[in-house]
This record gives C-alpha cells, structure tokens and sequence, in this order.
C-alpha cells in the first residue's frame, strides 16, 4: 500500500547541513501553503511568515541565536509568527503553530528538501523582531531552516508504543 504521509513522517530528519544551492521561491510558497493548512482553533489561521533569502539578514539572525551554524548554512529561512491580534486561545493557537510547522517540515521532506525547527532563537523575540522590521504584535513561534541537504544520513529511533499508551479504555483491544 502507499502511504506518502506516512513514509514523510518516518523519514523526515531534523537536517542542519545543507549544500548551499538556493531553495526556489516556488517551493517555499507551496511549504507555507501547506502551513497555513493546518488546523486552527475557530479556523482564524493566526499564522504569519517572513521568508528570508537574503544572506546579510540571515547573518544578524544567526547572531541571535546558538544555532547560528544552522541559519547561516541554510539558504533560505521561513520565520513562523503568531499574529496576536487575531488570537483567540494562547493554547489553542500555540497547538496549531506546531501543527503548522509540523505540515511545513513534511512538506519540505516531500519536496526532496532538508529543514530543521529552530527554537532557542526564542530567547531572543525582541531583536528578531527589530531585525525583521515587525512590530511585537507578532509572536515570534520558531525558525525554520532550509535547503537542499547535504546528506541524509541522519537516524532516529522511536521507544515501542507501549511505552506511550497510559491505557486503553473501551472498545476492542485486539
């Protein structure tokens, strides 16, 4: 059976090395479409992007962050936002960033492209926000770095499912 969703979700890797080639502004459209696909609490869709080609704002974003390496590697960066003024449940909306970035990391694996969700540049919303020019009505949720890989040879391994279930009520628990 094929199962492209699955198979994106099991091979998709955290890539932080990337081969330098620019990243079409086409795919990046088609990543963030898939972002702002994902499901939103009342569907108000709180998400905002800046796509950041260009080397010199990379370079002050990397500053802000310990994984400058990643940023500067990287050709091309989607900063993902949350638009305050539009929320509605800090929760809810907070959830739906991370289902949003989680359908843009597919995406980019789909795309035969490497990402990485960038968060410890958090520490630092403010002067990202300076550098990006946005006023602090827009809530800085992560950066994702991408590219074209420069390897794949990244591996990951998951705990048994049992591990997770805390039980099983109900229904029939073949």
């Amino acid at each position: 059976m094929n199962e492209p969703v699955q198979d994106a979700i099991r091979n998709r890797r955290s890539i932080r090395e990337f081969t330098g080639e620019p990243v079409a502004a086409d795919l990046l459209r088609r990543i963030v479409t898939a972002g702002i696909w994902a499901p939103s609490g009342l569907n108000n869709q709180p998400w905002r992007f800046v796509i950041v080609r260009d080397r010199e704002i990379r370079e002050q974003l990397a500053r802000q962050t310990t994984s400058a390496p990643v940023i500067l590697a990287a050709p091309a960066l989607i900063v993902v936002y949350l638009d305050t003024r539009v929320m509605y449940n800090a929760v809810k909306d907070h959830q739906s960033a991370g289902a949003c970035m989680q359908n843009m990391l597919l995406t980019a694996e789909e795309l035969g492209l490497g990402a990485v969700w960038l968060g410890q540049i958090l520490q630092n919303k403010d002067q990202v926000n300076a550098i990006l020019q946005l006023e602090n009505t827009y809530d800085l949720m992560a950066v994702l770095a991408l590219g074209h890989p420069l390897h794949r040879n990244q591996r990951s391994q998951r705990k048994p499912l049992a591990d997770f279930i805390l039980k099983e009520i109900g229904g029939n628990q073949e």
